[in-house]
């Protein structure tokens, strides 16, 4: 009985690994048909506020890095001038270990 459960549970890890990998590297247009589809699966289960969500992802809608008004560092000033990437050191400062 073990070795059943086992090999399903290596089954379902399997699937869920394959179908992660056609989602995220699949065309956009069949990531959409899939996330519409599972969104039309989670309210039929009553999982209305996971519907939304997947509804709103289905449609191409994307949020900025905090999931609220698409507008994430566009209010920032320009940051000042980097320093340069060398440091230049006279060689009479540079003292000799003994």
């Amino acid at each position: 009985m073990n070795s059943v459960i086992d090999n399903s549970l290596v089954g379902l890890a399997l699937l869920g690994s394959a179908g992660y990998a056609l989602l995220s590297l699949g065309p956009r247009s069949l990531r959409r048909r899939l996330l519409a589809a599972l969104s039309g699966a989670t309210a039929f289960l009553g999982l209305r506020r996971t519907a939304e969500r997947l509804a709103v992802s289905s449609a191409g809608k994307a949020h900025g890095a905090c999931g609220g008004c698409d507008s994430c560092g566009s209010e920032q000033p320009p940051t000042a001038e980097a320093p340069a990437a060398e440091v230049r050191v006279p060689v009479e400062k540079i003292g000799r270990r003994v």
